[in-house]
């Protein structure tokens, strides 16, 4: 078969019989390839290695930062204010002791500040694909031209027998063709974290969803034990993992909804600016009958142009998302994109896996069915302390001596370690296993004890084909202080006459049951009736319904040690002692969580790749789900279009035994419904749709490198209360937003009205000129808006639904707000500025006649401070609040009014701001007027307060 003739891959290799596959590639189980089939391959299928997609480069990044319309209008403007000054000094027409291009200067230094902030926050480069390239092992063992050779990895090619042992990473998708023993940690792929025992001999069906395929191996696994012989049939892109690359590169990053809102916000004052520009110099033009004005009417274009564009906005905006990333690590949650802090606030849909986040990532002994009688057992994680409850109540061991017995078994039959690092209590080896010591702890078996009551001498280790593990002990005779045959400890006294060694079995309930003949009651054996069998699989089966992960276990006395390979005719025989019933149990505080987001409009949604009783058990428990709510499996989703997805995303609140193509699928069909989706994930399957989500969420303890990099946040403890947590956070982020949005608008509006007014009704000049107005802007509205972003949290912040991320930022009354008092703002400081230039125009006013412009200034400025002492309360009175819960705003206010009356009473500041001198009486008209603004927005709240409505 010529290379050209290979299949692209497509096979579904997990289907076919193992001969099948070596045929359709060409290929000899002993033997391997060719160095002429491995050229004619290599040329064919390429090296098997992840391609990566060339994204923007940083240049690009850059100049992207400027394509901005706010920072174009502003960069149009610093050129044509130089161009004013260059005429100036052409004409000799500049005022004495103006420095000319300050203003120039100042616009540009803004724009290209505001630039490298938006490059900073965007150019963090995207190294999930690198992560994901370190999980591909460096070198392989392969059989070629009938030789045993090591070779680079990425000159595997499909066709290739590759050899497998303990400890290595997995080089390439492939069928397995024989295996000893072979256990592989899938977790990076799947998610799960328990070894999966692989079997070369099955052919599945071609439906079989990843986790289940146990006769193939896949590309970035790991070799727990065993060994095994491997037929390549996927290198490159075409493996699982190269699919995930593909996934995680055809991900489009899509704009917060901040940098949405962002960007309206930009469009509607730029386009209204323009509008309001055009009126004032067409205006002018028309009154004063040709251009002989032009140069003061492009001065007053250009001031404002400077004031309504915001220039502290993107700085305060960062600076507020970065006091929500450290208030958010506080909390255990690292946000690593920063815009991401306020995207949480919009959240609508959290779909949560469950190993880890919804639960413990702890097997827990839940349910013990032994002597007829189904024990509860309380307790948390691996401490071993807990009750044993029957009926609801707690009993005592001593009435119940099969509890303890069946403990010893749980003990002796056990290979992991429990010991306690750092006051916490933690299992060195299987958690399963780990929760059969810490359930003999409840019972006062201690492991380390019993390993010198009842030493091992011999075992048959755990096989996938028995489902089962034996240990043989030697029975020591011990102090026990009763009577008991040779002084053995009671636990097991009824276990034996005189055998010197018992063998204790556990593993699949079925099979093991099957190998029984006898049954233990209390403290002695009996023959197993057939109706007691029934009775034992149907609890099994009861157990099983409600996800609980169940093993029997079994006992027989012997008389010497058996043979190794003897297993088979050895574990026959058997005295049965019952069933344990374990479950990854959940976190604690998560049902309150879920609940928490049931109250806050959020829907919790559960993605697992486990069993589907096990996920309905533990999202029925958490409120996620109701009893009897659906469960859609793989299987199902993958027969589904996207279009019947769709409809049915909206219905089914769990997902299980889910691949990495259905998480995507998932999250993709919600955002098609309008749902802002948050979702977690710790494994490499979970990258692309960490990316595709609105909030990709990773876990710290047990993510990835490659989920980490792909996502937006990393839970630091992996709990999903954290999520809720942090959720909240970036409501109180977007409601702060909104607040010094509306704070610093008003006043820019009123600016620009100010500005436009002054040649409409008269007076001489422009009031303002472009550096004053960037004060204003940077200082005056800054400090404060800073102040206003740290506002401690309302109430009820999260008793209400999530606003929608698609609402405009002028959306729930915040624009009327912001034209309603910026025509305020105006209307009292035309009335100051009319009233100034009376008085600075007066035949006996002794100084500078353009005294009526710092007062205009000066009053702008100080008006700020009470708008924003106002605004920190939508509805309560400022009088209503406790000054000091936010302490910041009173030190803005104190400082930005030193500040500016620095720049009226310093000679150099007010020789640079181009500012004048103020008498006690002018700065205190100044102050007079600045207060009626206060007074309106406190008398807006009362009278809203009086007509039953409440701001939002």
């Amino acid at each position: 078969m010529s290379a050209n003739s290979l299949p692209e891959g497509a096979a579904v290799w997990h289907s076919l019989e193992v001969d099948k596959a070596l045929d359709l590639l060409d290929s000899n189980a002993d033997s391997g390839l060719t160095s002429q089939d491995i050229q004619q391959r290599l040329q064919k299928y390429g090296l098997n290695e992840l391609q990566e997609v060339a994204g923007r480069s940083t240049w690009e990044i850059l100049l992207d930062q400027f394509k901005n319309i706010m920072l174009l209008m502003l960069i149009g403007v610093a050129l044509i204010s130089g161009f004013i000054d260059i005429w100036g000094l052409r004409n000799g027409t500049l005022k004495p002791g103006e420095v000319p291009f300050k203003d120039t200067i100042a616009i540009l230094a803004i724009v290209i500040l505001n630039g490298i902030l938006g490059y900073v926050q965007e150019s963090r480069a995207e190294k999930a694909l690198a992560a994901l390239k370190k999980l591909t092992s460096p070198l392989v063992r392969v059989m070629r031209d009938t030789r045993l050779a090591e070779i680079a990895a990425k000159d595997l090619v499909p066709g290739d027998v590759m050899l497998l042992e303990a400890g290595m990473q997995i080089a390439a998708d492939g069928r397995l063709i024989e295996q000893s023993n072979l256990q592989i940690r899938e977790s990076a792929l799947t998610g799960e974290a328990q070894a999966v025992n692989k079997q070369a001999t099955l052919k599945l069906p071609e439906e079989t969803d990843l986790g289940d395929r146990i006769n193939s191996v896949f590309q970035g696994t790991e070799v727990v034990q065993g060994r095994g012989k491997v037929l390549v049939t996927n290198t490159g892109m075409t493996t699982e993992l190269g699919k995930i690359a593909t996934m995680l590169q055809s991900v489009e990053t899509e704009p917060t909804p901040l940098q949405r809102r962002m960007t309206q916000l930009g469009n509607v004052l730029v386009t209204g600016s323009l509008i309001l520009v055009a009126i004032v110099v067409v205006g002018g033009i028309i009154k004063d009958q040709g251009f002989k004005n032009i140069q003061e009417l492009l001065e007053i274009s250009l001031s404002m142009a400077v004031a309504v564009v915001p220039e502290g906005l993107p700085a305060v905006i960062t600076v507020t998302l970065a006091l929500g990333t450290q208030r958010m690590v506080r909390q255990n949650a690292l946000i690593r994109k920063l815009p991401a802090v306020e995207t949480l606030g919009s959240v609508t849909t959290i779909c949560s896996d469950k190993t880890g986040t919804l639960t413990q990532n702890k097997m827990v002994v839940q349910s013990v069915f032994t002597n007829n009688k189904t024990f509860r057992v309380t307790g948390e994680g691996y401490a071993p302390t807990g009750d044993f409850q029957l009926d609801g109540q707690k009993i005592s061991l001593e009435e119940f001596p099969e509890i303890s017995a069946m403990s010893v078994g749980c003990a002796v039959c056990n290979d992991s370690v429990l010991q306690k690092e750092n006051g916490e209590w933690a299992i060195l080896g299987d958690p399963t296993e780990g929760a059969l010591v810490t359930l003999a702890g409840k019972a006062g078996i201690e492991k380390d004890q019993w390993n010198s009551k009842l030493p091992r001498v011999a075992e048959f280790p755990f096989s996938s084909e028995r489902k089962r593990m034996s240990v043989i002990s030697q029975v020591k005779e011990v102090a026990t202080g009763e009577a008991s045959p040779r002084g053995v400890d009671p636990a097991i006294a009824s276990f034996i006459q005189s055998e010197p060694y018992l063998m204790f079995t556990k593993g699949s309930p079925e099979l093991t049951l099957a190998r029984c003949t006898q049954i233990h009651l209390g403290n002695h054996s009996a023959p197993l009736t057939e109706a007691q069998r029934q009775k034992i699989l149907a609890e099994n089966d009861q157990m099983a319904s409600k996800g609980l992960r169940v093993l029997g276990f079994a006992y027989k006395p012997l008389t010497e040690i058996l043979p190794e390979g003897s297993e088979e005719t050895s574990e026959q025989g058997l005295v049965w002692l019952g069933l344990v019933g374990m479950l990854d149990a959940p976190r604690p505080e998560v049902k309150a969580a879920v609940q928490q987001c049931r109250d806050a409009g959020i829907r919790p949604i559960m993605i697992t790749g486990d069993h589907q009783l096990t996920a309905r058990a533990i999202a029925t428990e958490l409120g996620i789900a109701q009893e009897g709510d659906r469960v859609l499996i793989g299987q199902e989703l993958q027969r589904m279009s996207d279009q019947e997805l769709e409809q049915n995303v909206d219905l089914v609140n769990i997902y299980a035994r889910v691949s990495p193509e259905h998480k995507l699928r998932i999250v993709k069909a919600l955002q098609r419904r309008g749902r802002f989706v948050a979702m977690t994930g710790d494994g490499v399957n979970d990258a692309p749709a960490l990316k595709q989500a609105d909030i990709g969420i990773a876990m710290g303890i047990t993510g990835t490198d490659v989920s980490k990099e792909a996502s937006d946040m990393v839970l630091l403890d992996d709990n999903f209360a954290t999520i809720v947590t942090a959720t909240k956070e970036g409501r109180v982020v977007y409601t702060n937003i909104r607040r010094f949005i509306k704070y610093i608008l008003g006043s820019n509006i009123g600016e620009v009205l100010t500005i436009a007014a002054a040649p409409l009704i008269g007076l001489g000049g422009v009031p303002l000129t472009p550096l004053q107005i960037l004060w204003m802007n940077l200082v005056t509205d800054g400090l404060p808006a800073l102040a206003l972003a740290v506002e401690p949290p309302e109430p009820d912040v999260m008793q209400r639904p999530p606003f929608s991320p698609r609402e405009s930022i002028f959306a729930r009354g915040l624009g009327s707000y912001m034209i309603r008092i910026g025509i305020i703002f105006a209307i009292i400081t035309i009335a100051l500025m009319w009233w100034a230039y009376q008085h600075t125009h007066a035949p006996d006013y002794d100084r500078n006649r353009d005294t009526w412009k710092t007062m205009v200034f000066t009053t702008l400025c100080i008006a700020q401070m009470g708008h924003a002492i106002a605004i920190r309360s939508n509805n309560r009175l400022t009088i209503e609040m406790n000054p000091f819960s936010n302490i910041f705003v009173l030190a803005a206010v104190v400082v930005t009014t030193i500040l500016q009356l620095m720049l009226v009473y310093v000679p150099p500041l007010r020789d640079f701001f181009g500012t004048h001198y103020l008498s006690l009486e002018e700065l205190g008209v100044c102050i007079g007027f600045s207060a009626l603004m206060f007074v309106w927005i406190e008398s807006e709240k009362i009278f809203l307060r009086i007509m039953g409505k409440k701001a939002v």
